[in-house]
């Protein structure tokens, strides 16, 4: 069953992600992961990463965002492991996750990295 979840939630994150344009998908560190021209990274997918029994997404945020959204909703979000330290928001997705609050995450993570080109192209 959580293998179903996985994959429930990877073609939702997904097709979040690939709607964005120069967007594209491959493996990075063994994860399924969304990059802004094959070169920055906006979202990491994760299925029990390091045996965490959980399913979730990593990205960056802004200043400040990690701290509020992890505090506000420990249950929800997290500091996830290698990136958080430079901000990076960590997103259950197996806790039924709101998926326009997923998109907006995912939307403002991709405006955060992506190249003053490229948001133009969205505005």
């Amino acid at each position: 069953m959580a293998q179903r979840s996985a994959e429930v939630a990877l073609t939702r994150v997904r097709a979040i992600c690939l709607a964005y344009p120069e967007t594209n998908e491959r493996l990075s560190h063994g994860s399924p992961s969304f990059f802004i021209r094959d070169k920055r990274t906006f979202v990491s997918f994760h299925d029990d990463h390091h045996h965490s029994e959980r399913i979730d997404i990593w990205c960056p945020a802004p200043a400040g965002v990690q701290e509020q959204m992890v505090e506000a909703e420990p249950e929800r979000f997290f500091r996830p492991p290698y990136v958080g330290g430079n901000g990076w928001l960590g997103v259950y997705l197996d806790v039924e996750p709101d998926w326009d609050e997923v998109a907006g995450i995912v939307d403002e993570a991709f405006r955060h990295v992506a190249p003053k080109t490229i948001l133009k192209l969205l505005d």
